[in-house]
C-alpha cells in the first residue's frame, strides 16, 4: 500500500530539507533574534518584565483562540503577572482555569533548560483539562490517547467531511512519542530554531492526545524557542503571529503531513512566520517603554482605583472607543460617576476628547493625540 502521511513513509522521522532554501531565512531570523535580545537588555529589568507580561499573555490567549477557545484577557495577564513578581492591582483574579493554562507555559519557558518527559507532558495536559471533559465530551487525561478509532482531523458537515490528516494509530503512540523525547532531549546538531519548527511538526504528526495537541505544540515551540533566545522571557509571539495566519498555517502542516518526509515547505512557512513574529515585537517594545515612561511622569497625579484600571487598559489596548457607558461597565460603577473620573483625567491633561469614528464623544489618551 502506497504511503499517504508522513509518518507511513520509511523514512520516518529522519527529516530532510533544501539548506539552501532556508539558510538565508534562518539566518535573517537569528540576526532578529540577536537584535530583539540587545535592545531588551538595554532596557532594564522593569520594562523587560513588563514587556514579557504584554507578550506571555498575549500568546496564551492567541494560543486557545486558534483552538477556537476564549480567555478572559484581564485574568490571563492577572496569572500572568503573579507568576512574574508584577503588580496585579485591577486585575481580576484567575479563575482555576485560567491558571492552569498560565502555569503550563510559564512551565515551559521559565523552566526550558530542564528535560521534557512524559510526566511533565501529562502535567501540562492535566492543567488543561481539569475536569477530564473537552467541552461536554470525556476524554483521557494525563495520558496517551487510547482506542482503535483512527486520530483524524476533518472538516465538512456530518456525512460530507474531508479529512485532512490521519495520525498513526494509538498503539504506535507511546515508542512513537518515547523517540519524540529522546530527540527533544538529545539533539544538539540542529539549530535550536529549526530544532523548534521541527518539533512543532512531529509533534502534531504524532498527535499524542485525545485533545489539547495543537496547544501543547505551541508550548513545546515556546519552550524551545526560550532556548534558542537564551532567555526565560518571551519578547514576540508566535502564537500570536499563527492566529493572523490560521488558514496559512493549518494549509503548511496539512501539505507537510500528507507527504514524504521532505519539510522544506514547512520549514520555509514555520521562519517566516517567526519572522513576522519578531518584527512585531518591536511594536510591543515600543508601547511597553512608552507606559513606563507615562507611570513615571505622572507619578504624582492622583487618580482613584478606577483610574489607574482604566488608564492601564488603554495602554494594553483597549479594543473599540473609550465612552462614559464603557467606563461604567469596566469599572461596574455608575455613568455620573465615570464621568466625573473622565473629566477629572481630562482636566489633568491625561486623557483628551475625540469624536473621531463615534457620533458621541470618546476619550483617547493625550500621548495618542
Amino acid at each position: 500500500m502506497r504511503p499517504h502521511y508522513i509518518w507511513q513513509f520509511p523514512q520516518w522521522p529522519n527529516f530532510k530539507w533544501d539548506t539552501d532554501i532556508i539558510l538565508n531565512l534562518l539566518t535573517e531570523v537569528r540576526m532578529l533574534e540577536g537584535r530583539i535580545a540587545g535592545m531588551m537588555g538595554g532596557l532594564g529589568f522593569e520594562i523587560q518584565s513588563k514587556t514579557s507580561l504584554d507578550v506571555m499573555t498575549e500568546d496564551v490567549i492567541r494560543s486557545n483562540e486558534i483552538e477556537g477557545i476564549l480567555l478572559n484577557a484581564d485574568k490571563v495577564r492577572s496569572s500572568v503577572a503573579r507568576h512574574l513578581g508584577l503588580p496585579t492591582e485591577g486585575l481580576p483574579e484567575p479563575d482555576h482555569y485560567t491558571e492552569g493554562v498560565v502555569q503550563v507555559m510559564i512551565d515551559a519557558v521559565r523552566n526550558n533548560s530542564l528535560p521534557l518527559s512524559e510526566e511533565r507532558l501529562f502535567n501540562w495536559h492535566a492543567a488543561l483539562f481539569p475536569t477530564g471533559r473537552s467541552g461536554m465530551i470525556p476524554i483521557t487525561v494525563a495520558l496517551w490517547r487510547v482506542g482503535e478509532e483512527p486520530m483524524q482531523v476533518v472538516s465538512g458537515a456530518y456525512g460530507k467531511e474531508k479529512v485532512h490528516y490521519e495520525a498513526p494509530p494509538s498503539s504506535a503512540v507511546p515508542e512513537e512519542m518515547k523517540r519524540f523525547i529522546d530527540w527533544f532531549n538529545t539533539e544538539e546538531r540542529t539549530d535550536p530554531v529549526l530544532k523548534a519548527a521541527i518539533a512543532h511538526l512531529w509533534f502534531v504528526a504524532i498527535h499524542p492526545f485525545d485533545d489539547g495537541n495543537g496547544r501543547l505544540t505551541r508550548t513545546l515551540t515556546d519552550m524551545l524557542l526560550a532556548r534558542a533566545d537564551g532567555m526565560p522571557y518571551r519578547f514576540y509571539s508566535m502564537s500570536a503571529e499563527i492566529l493572523l495566519n490560521r488558514n496559512e498555517y493549518y494549509t503548511a502542516l496539512e501539505n507537510t503531513t500528507t507527504k514524504d518526509v521532505d519539510i522544506t515547505l514547512w520549514l520555509e512557512w514555520f521562519l517566516r512566520t517567526l519572522r513576522d513574529a519578531m518584527n512585531r515585537s518591536e511594536k510591543v517594545v515600543k508601547r511597553v517603554v512608552a507606559k513606563a515612561l507615562f507611570w513615571q511622569e505622572h507619578r504624582e497625579v492622583a487618580m482613584n482605583e478606577r483610574q489607574v484600571k482604566v488608564v492601564n487598559k488603554l495602554w494594553d489596548g483597549f479594543e473599540g472607543k473609550l465612552t462614559t457607558a464603557k467606563w461604567a461597565k469596566i469599572c461596574n460603577t455608575s455613568q455620573p460617576t465615570a464621568l466625573r473620573d473622565i473629566n477629572d483625567l481630562v482636566e489633568k491633561g491625561i486623557l483628551v476628547r475625540s469624536y473621531e469614528g463615534s457620533k458621541n464623544t470618546n476619550y483617547v489618551l493625550a500621548t495618542e493625540n
